[in-house]
């Protein structure tokens, strides 16, 4: 989408700008080598989006954007420790490449350089901003201790997946739109619609990823094969098999997921579970169900059509991945 390129194009501008040249470079190479890769940047896009749908000033959105950035490797990096992931965008991952150590104080430190990025706005842009800010990075912890609770807890339900999945990415979404229209001076209701669009967008991109981790093409996603599987991640194919598989199924799923272990035959054993029990398409109606609610609060909005359709193309786009 040429929108999308046009928005990249400003987001690596405004990075390229803020490479760190600090000292320790142990620290800061780290840091830079991340944000580099860059992956598609969708966050701080999100941010520019929301800002430019409500009439705002660009210049003034594009260092809270970039906030947001910072923030999202900042949750990757660490992300990548407890999993233990060696790759992350088909790179190896910096715990790989520099140790733990480095890895946790160059996570640190790019979350503290995103603090940074809003202190040009006003006072009372600044405190609503960072209370957003800080506020979605208390969520994301919590759904971040669920989802490491859920790999031991045998009485994982639903909703509490769905309940991880909003913390964990959901609400970063929604508050990268949420923040872009606050910086534009949109109302209240308008940017809390926003927000709405933005964590159901974020849920059904979660839910893709989670499908995409078994029956995507891991040779161009850059991550292990059936790494949740591996993880013991109780994600929503887990449930649907759960949900509709025999008994004797069922205790075969309980036995795998109790066992931390690569064995392939952990794996073919739990994909042929997924399979049988056409998970496939019952994921694929999910994702759709929730971006079917993203979109009515999008046409909640009072902007103009015009102003929405990238919107809906960004929504469409990111729940259209290839497998």
């Amino acid at each position: 989408m040429e929108f999308l390129e046009d928005y990249q194009k400003i987001v690596a501008k405004a990075i390229a700008r803020y490479t760190f040249k600090d000292k320790p470079e142990e620290l800061y190479a780290p840091m830079n080598y991340i944000i580099s890769h860059g992956g598609k940047r969708l966050r701080p896009i999100m941010v520019l989006m929301a800002n430019d749908m409500f009439g705002g000033d660009q210049k003034k959105a594009i260092k809270p954007s970039l906030a947001i950035e910072f923030f999202h490797n900042f949750t990757l990096i660490h992300d990548d420790i407890m999993d233990e992931a060696p790759l992350r965008r088909n790179k190896p991952t910096i715990h790989t490449l520099h140790g733990i150590n480095v890895g946790i104080l160059s996570g640190d430190g790019l979350l503290l350089k995103a603090y940074k990025f809003f202190e040009d706005l006003e006072p009372e842009l600044y405190k609503a901003c960072v209370r957003i800010f800080t506020h979605t990075g208390i969520l994301l912890c919590e759904g971040q201790q669920y989802d490491i609770n859920f790999e031991s807890e045998k009485d994982v339900t639903f909703d509490d997946y769905l309940r991880m999945i909003t913390y964990k990415t959901g609400i970063l979404s929604a508050s990268s739109f949420e923040i872009g229209a606050v910086i534009a001076g949109a109302n209240f209701k308008d940017a809390k619609h926003l927000f709405n669009y933005g964590k159901h967008v974020g849920i059904a991109f979660q839910i893709m990823d989670d499908y995409l981790d078994v029956f995507g093409d891991m040779a161009q996603f850059g991550k292990k094969h059936a790494g949740d599987i591996y993880e013991n991640k109780k994600t929503v194919l887990y449930h649907y098999a759960m949900q509709n598989a025999t008994p004797e199924e069922r205790d075969e799923l309980n036995y795998w997921y109790s066992k931390k272990t690569d064995n392939i035959d952990k794996i073919h054993g739990v994909e042929k579970i997924f399979r049988r029990t056409r998970v496939e398409e019952k994921v694929l109606q999910l994702i759709q169900k929730h971006n079917h609610l993203a979109q009515e609060f999008l046409a909640k909005i009072d902007v103009s059509e015009d102003r929405k359709k990238p919107f809906v193309e960004l929504a469409n786009y990111l729940l259209k991945r290839e497998v």
